[in-house]
């Protein structure tokens, strides 16, 4: 089984913002692979369905960004499963302009808070995470003002647009592997 976790923040006034492209990804693999209406399991909306005979398992934690960890604790109980290669993380980042994305195999959180809170939850920083950019802070704007304020109408189209090839992208990463992710989605 192959565990996709969007990171977000949950609430209708977080929706738009930088911080929930995770979730936004995530809603549009559910409509895309025709997935079940996600459902409460836990601290997290589950959906869950095959493709190509891999099973997948899509959660959004509930738990807000900085506490995202807290809904992975179901997982050490997945048969076989190991994060470092059956896991992928979506985030935003606000290291990377608009538009820019990047599978990895692994890497430090960087000062990503929800990565931080799943790197401590799992005892490790070796797990696959699919980093969006959604540009950098302008001017004196702090960061935390930057990722929970919406984007632009042209940045969100830019980001809207890549959604169809990033759902390609999650497809190949479960069923061919990171490196092939990598070689045919990092731009």
């Amino acid at each position: 089984m192959k565990v996709v976790i969007g990171l977000g923040n949950p609430g209708p006034e977080y929706d738009a913002t930088r911080h929930n492209v995770g979730w936004w990804l995530l809603d549009r693999l559910a409509y895309e692979w025709d997935l079940p209406v996600f459902e409460r399991e836990g601290r997290a909306l589950v959906t869950e369905g095959s493709r190509n005979e891999e099973v997948f398992r899509i959660m959004k934690p509930t738990t807000f960004m900085n506490r995202s960890g807290q809904a992975l604790s179901g997982l050490a109980d997945l048969s076989g499963f190991l994060p470092e290669k059956d896991l992928l993380i979506v985030v935003d980042d606000a290291a990377l302009d608009v538009g820019r994305v990047r599978f990895r195999p692994q890497g430090s959180p960087g000062g990503h808070k929800g990565l931080k809170s799943v790197s401590r939850a799992l005892g490790s920083d070796e797990y696959g995470r699919l980093r969006i950019g959604v540009g950098v802070p302008t001017g004196n704007e702090e960061l935390s003002d930057w990722v929970l304020s919406p984007m632009s109408e042209g940045d969100e189209d830019v980001i809207l647009g890549l959604l169809p090839e990033l759902v390609r992208g999650v497809e190949v990463w479960g069923i061919e592997g990171m490196e092939t992710a990598m070689n045919n989605f990092n731009r």
